[in-house]
């Protein structure tokens, strides 16, 4: 297929490529050109510009921070929605609030674009690996129409529903993700503290009930202290502002959600906003006075 791609950052620079690799011809657009040079060195092309990446395009995928960039791409001057043939898809792979997803998607039918929802979990190891989930919203039409492309991404691939599913899933997904970390961290405090050796209680718990992904994935590298990105916390703090938001929208109550908000909110204001959120364990840690200040 002929796909314009816009936004070519951690996560997107290496779809982007899958893509390329999978036999597309990909037109991709990012405002730090050094991305787009990239991605022509992998066999795209670098486009000048949203309206150049879109032209041409049968299927326009989107990977972007949060939903102001969303809007302002899919619905600003010279955006997918001015700029695409009738009949184009736009999938969003971007994590945002439902609501925007929905205004796209309505907004699109005007111009007879097609839009699917569709973020991704998994991480920038994920994105590399071509192994990320995606949880897809939209018609049953269209995510066929857009399945082998996200073959060539990622492992786990859903259709869950109409219009903002997807994000209402990554929302869902998000909040037990964060939790489970933060009690991870609380897990390793309560184990040194007791003179136990974190390492080996947490390989215990990752073989009974309590094994979980992140536990397989990233429990030495807790105990170890190391927090490079993977997934910044200050990502994960616009994430848990989209669940609260959803569960407000959808008037139940999280309190769960809340308090891990909280965490990650101070995870952000304690100086790891650029720290992989399982640094959870460092705001753990500060709670129980058992580590200095300091990032």
């Amino acid at each position: 297929m002929k796909l314009g791609f816009i936004g070519l950052g951690v996560m997107g620079a290496p779809m982007a490529a899958h893509l390329v690799a999978a036999g597309h011809d990909v037109s991709g657009f990012d405002v730090h050109t050094a991305a787009g040079e990239k991605l022509q060195a992998a066999g795209g092309r670098a486009a000048a510009d949203v309206a150049d990446a879109v032209a041409r395009a049968e299927v326009v995928i989107t990977m972007l921070p949060n939903h102001p960039q969303v809007e302002a791409v899919a619905l600003g001057e010279g955006g997918v929605l001015a700029a695409a043939a009738p009949g184009t898809l736009l999938i969003d792979m971007s994590t945002i609030r439902p609501e925007t997803s929905i205004e796209v998607a309505n907004l699109a039918r005007d111009k007879e674009i097609r839009v699917l929802d569709a973020p991704v979990s998994g991480g920038q190891a994920g994105a590399e690996q071509a192994a990320l989930s995606i949880m897809v919203g939209g018609s049953e039409e269209d995510f066929d129409t857009a399945k082998p492309l996200f073959e060539a991404l990622g492992k786990t691939i859903v259709h869950v529903g109409p219009h903002g599913a997807g994000q209402v899933v990554k929302a869902a997904n998000q909040l037990v993700v964060g939790g489970i970390y933060g009690l991870v961290a609380e897990a390793i405090v309560l184990l040194e503290a007791s003179g136990v050796d974190a390492a080996t209680g947490l390989d215990v718990l990752a073989g009974g009930l309590a094994g979980s992904r992140i536990l397989e994935l990233k429990r030495k590298s807790m105990v170890d202290r190391q927090f490079a990105p993977g997934f910044r916390i200050d990502l994960h703090h616009k994430d848990m502002g989209i669940a609260l938001a959803a569960a407000r929208q959808a008037d139940v109550a999280l309190p769960l959600t809340g308090l891990v908000a909280q965490l990650v909110a101070a995870g952000r204001a304690m100086g790891y906003g650029s720290l992989d959120h399982s640094a959870l364990l460092k705001v753990v840690e500060q709670l129980s006075g058992r580590v200095p200040a300091e990032v």
